[in-house]
């Protein structure tokens, strides 16, 4: 059966689930909270829109903005003068305190890991510095206090702590991301590395019986048959003049991915240029149910990406600088730089719900060295835009653009 009804633009009404299934607890933030989930954001679709001009129109995307700002804020910790003045105003920290910023890291972390019974999110970082190497008591107890960071001195001379490190990473993400480092260069003096790992089960799971080949329009024009998942449920629902939007909750529904396909005539691309945070908030509050036939593929994808290029040109230049750079509170007498930034994604959709992980990493260097109603049929068969977000805060945990869906087992 086949139904051609238009879609007509958004409500103004808010996400919401049926009022017979709540979900289990919300989140309450206080407005300075808030305001750093805001600017967490917009550092996320400031990044995404930098790696979405970097890379081939054809290729995937997967990125963690929370995981990429979880680890600079652990640096900037360490970081004076211009270089942090650099840092908090790439990150979107302009006019708050340090206190305030580490405060709202802590309640973050502490909201996302326990709202949700039904959904497993764990959120664990590290630091791990060369054992002759000194580094102030203050920055190590900073990062512990407020990030629960495991800090550990390593003979990084010693190969065998490439697989330390590395062993951490798998560990912190049930192994879906085997390994950050291949391995360690002799100036390199820290390592600050953040971890998130989300799984969680769909609100309405897609029956595997239904799953079929169907084919999915490339953005080159050419075709492809992809494993199409597909349900009908009552599903939040939105559209614009650019794209349409199905909103897809995971567990109890405080997380939940956001898939928005764009409309005739628009693309992956005119949808990343339009994300920023007013756009976003406006966005996610104008969905309304409907009865949906939901048309989505499986899809399975690793990511990599070095961030260095982006965050420069987002501003944190000074930090990069191995002739600039202040990190003096993470030792005054040994000068150090941002060496890399290197963030390493997966996520795996499929019809019981999302599996994903992310890494990031920042190494630090000494300056010796240069730089290293009726049914609304919604189906998704060509390239998209996700985001898995948390409903209270608003944080956005991933965000993608999928141009050819893969999986493989």
């Amino acid at each position: 059966m086949s139904l051609n009804i238009m879609f007509l633009g958004c409500s103004t009404k808010e996400t919401m689930l049926p009022e017979n299934e709540p979900y289990s607890q919300k989140i309450y933030l206080t407005e300075k909270a808030k305001a750093i989930v805001g600017a967490n954001n917009t550092f996320g679709f400031g990044l995404f829109n930098k790696i979405n001009d970097e890379t081939e129109m054809t290729d995937n995307i997967v990125i963690s903005p929370l995981s990429a700002s979880m680890a600079l804020g652990m640096t900037m910790n360490g970081a004076d003068g211009e270089t942090r003045a650099a840092m908090e105003n790439t990150l979107g920290f302009m006019d708050v305190t340090s206190e305030d910023i580490n405060e709202s890291y802590k309640n973050l972390i502490g909201a996302l890991t326990t709202v949700d019974p039904n959904v497993t999110i764990e959120i664990p970082n590290s630091v791990w510095y060369s054992d002759v190497f000194s580094v102030l008591q203050e920055f190590v107890d900073i990062n512990k206090d407020y990030f629960n960071a495991e800090v550990n001195p390593l003979d990084f001379s010693d190969q065998a702590s490439v697989d330390v490190i590395n062993n951490w990473v798998a560990e912190s993400t049930h192994d879906k991301i085997k390994t950050i480092l291949d391995q360690i260069d002799a100036d390199a003096k820290m390592f600050l590395i953040n971890a998130v790992y989300f799984n969680g089960t769909w609100k309405f799971e897609f029956d595997e019986q239904y799953t079929e080949p169907e084919t999915f329009y490339l953005a080159d024009g050419t075709t492809k048959q992809v494993d199409m998942m597909k349900q009908e449920a009552t599903l939040s629902y939105c559209g614009n003049e650019v794209f349409v939007a199905v909103d897809l909750f995971y567990g109890s529904g405080n997380f939940s991915m956001v898939v928005m396909l764009p409309k005739a005539d628009y693309t992956t691309g005119d949808i990343i240029s339009e994300m920023n945070n007013e756009n976003w908030n406006n966005w996610m509050n104008s969905f309304s149910e409907a009865n949906i036939q939901l048309s989505l593929p499986k899809f399975k994808l690793e990511y990599e990406k070095r961030l260095n290029d982006a965050l420069i040109e987002m501003g944190m230049a000074p930090a990069f600088d191995p002739y600039s750079a202040d990190f003096s509170k993470i030792n005054p007498d040994d000068p150090l730089f941002i060496g890399f930034v290197r963030q390493k994604t997966y996520i795996d959709v499929n019809e019981e719900g999302t599996e994903a992980a992310a890494v990031t990493i920042v190494g630090m260097y000494t300056t010796s060295v240069p730089e290293p109603s009726l049914p609304y049929f919604f189906t998704v068969n060509k390239p998209f835009v996700f985001a898995i977000k948390e409903k209270d805060t608003g944080a956005i945990l991933f965000l993608g653009k999928v141009m050819e869906p893969i999986y493989e087992d």
